[in-house]
């Protein structure tokens, strides 16, 4: 590590001048960066200085004189408000990635050594002053020789290698903040700092982006409404971007809209359902849908850019968000306490009567009010800080999730205040309902949650022979949440097979209620009765009887 550090000297001295400057020279000496940097004393003067200043606002500047990475790291930051408090998130959200470009000879440079092609040869036209420039790159208008508009974008000469000395030196920092500060340890500083490096290094190769765009427009090629720019990936590299060129109107400007005919009430529901569409049943979402990365195109046809910033939720991830969001309508604390125990995320030394209560309280919040004036991200941000508050482990994917839609929906209401995100979105939670009846789907979960059993059974005699152990010993340390988790795998697994096996047995019975009476031909006292509808409908009200049973107890 001291290897490291004598290494990046001078990014080291910048750091520090630009926290002693601001008022927070007292980190500084905590982490002990003085005694090789030999730099003069100056925190308390310069906290006198900057008391004009908010806490907030000096992080803020701090982040700005420490240059693009930070800037970038800052704003993936800023999407954090499960862990970050509201007031840093605010002046956070202020950072500009907004910097002068590079000259245009290095554009030609990096082209052309990146793809290998000469300039000349390959655009009819390329314009030398950028659309957009940015810490990362910049974008450029281009022309390709058989008249197809195209956006390249240009990665920043030498940032690469700039991120990753400072996330290396941000890792450092990290590692030594968690060592000296409770809070930083508490707050899993270190975590958090691999968190938002990865995201910047994704962010570095403009394949991973070209191959989201692609991802994301495979999820729409069936709806005209919505529309991914194409990928030109001949001339795509990890430094390069070459996509289809798209101008329409953004999504923030109602009254150019309106001027043009459209009706932008129309375009938010189409863009809310874009978005439902891509976190409910792809699981895998664009996660930074800002107006700026939104436009409409002749026909009312909404177009995504920029796919840098995406979102993953696994199957069973979304299971789950769907659990909470439903047990967060019905106002149901015991539904959210399940789906919140069902992802293995509670620690054995969670308080659960004080996690319950604050369910509780965040339950109360929303009684009584009508579900059109409810926001979806906001309750689900409020669900997460309630979590966090407890020190539950809150995926990441989760808190990306909640950000994305409280983003969202402030797009659909600048362009429709009476909009209601709760009516969208009950379609598909009807589609989500209807997927899980799904036999195959059924048999699928069960089939994952008898692998999951298997290995706690086979694993159950050394878990026996622990617990013997310790008795024998006199210590005796029982978890009691990982007990809980197999009882709760055992009702669900059971529920499953009760559920399969009278689906099974209503259908055998009804058929052979059928084909008997259909074979029948000699009049009885039972053919005159109605008898198929008396075993259908007894038969039905046991199955809807059962299937109430199982979701009502959240084990299915």
């Amino acid at each position: 590590m001291i290897g490291k550090r004598i290494r990046h000297l001078n990014r080291y001295r910048d750091i520090a001048v630009a926290l002693t400057r601001h008022g927070f020279g007292f980190i500084v000496e905590e982490l002990d960066i003085f005694h090789f940097l030999s730099l003069p004393h100056k925190a308390g003067g310069a906290a006198q200085k900057d008391e004009k200043y908010s806490i907030a606002e000096r992080i803020r500047l701090v982040v700005q004189d420490l240059g693009p990475t930070f800037i970038k790291l800052g704003q993936i930051a800023s999407t954090r408000s499960d862990i970050i408090p509201d007031h840093i998130i605010a002046e956070l959200q202020k950072l500009q990635d907004q910097v002068a470009p590079f000259a245009f000879d290095e554009v030609q440079k990096t082209l052309e050594s990146q793809l290998r092609i000469t300039m000349a040869d390959t655009f009819s036209r390329f314009e030398s002053e950028p659309l957009a420039a940015a810490s990362i790159g910049q974008v450029h208008l281009a022309v390709l020789q058989d008249g197809q508009p195209v956006a390249v974008k240009i990665q920043r000469p030498g940032i690469g290698q700039t991120v990753r000395t400072d996330l290396e030196i941000l890792q450092n920092l990290a590692v030594l903040a968690e060592a000296r500060f409770k809070w930083a340890k508490q707050y899993q500083i270190h975590r958090m700092a691999q968190e938002f490096s990865r995201a910047l290094r994704d962010e570095l190769d403009y394949t991973i982006e070209g191959h989201n765009a692609e991802k994301i427009a495979n999820q729409f090629k069936k709806d005209p409404h919505v529309h991914v720019p194409k990928v030109y990936w001949e001339y795509t590299s990890k430094k390069i971007l070459t996509t289809e060129f798209v101008e329409g109107i953004k999504l923030n400007d109602p009254d150019r809209l309106l001027s043009h005919g459209y009706e932008p009430q129309r375009i938010a529901e189409r863009f809310m359902n874009a978005m439902l569409h891509q976190i409910f049943m792809e699981g895998f979402f664009h996660a930074d849908p800002h107006p700026g990365n939104l436009m409409v195109l002749p026909g009312e046809v909404l177009t995504f850019i920029d796919f840098g910033l995406v979102g993953r939720l696994t199957p069973a991830m979304k299971r789950h968000f769907a659990n909470l969001i439903i047990a967060l309508l019905l106002q149901s604390s015991e539904g959210v306490i399940r789906a919140i125990l069902g992802m293995r995320l509670v620690q054995p030394d969670v308080d659960m009567t004080e996690l319950r209560r604050d369910i509780d309280m965040l339950r109360d919040k929303y009684v009584g009010i009508p579900f059109h004036e409810i926001s979806l991200g906001e309750s689900v941000n409020d669900l997460l800080n309630a979590a966090y508050r407890h020190q539950v482990q809150v995926p990441s994917e989760f808190v990306l999730l909640g950000k994305t839609l409280i983003t969202a929906e402030g797009v659909v209401r600048q362009l429709d205040p009476d909009i209601s995100i709760i009516e969208i979105a009950e379609p598909f939670g009807r589609l989500i309902l209807k997927e899980r009846l799904n036999p195959k789907s059924i048999m699928e979960n069960l089939k994952e949650d008898w692998f999951q059993f298997s290995d706690i059974l086979a694993q159950l005699p050394q878990h026996v022979r622990d617990l013997i152990s310790l008795v024998r010993g006199g210590t005796v340390d029982v978890s009691i949440p990982e007990f809980d988790m197999l009882l709760n795998k055992l009702d669900r697994i059971g529920n499953r097979i009760a559920f399969s096996i009278v689906l099974l047995s209503f259908s055998i019975v009804m058929t052979g209620i059928i084909v008997v009476f259909s074979l029948n031909r000699q009049r009885s006292l039972f053919w005159h009765m109605p008898v198929l509808e008396i075993g259908a409908l007894t038969a039905l009200i046991m199955f809807g009887w059962l299937i109430h049973s199982i979701f009502r107890s959240g084990r299915f």
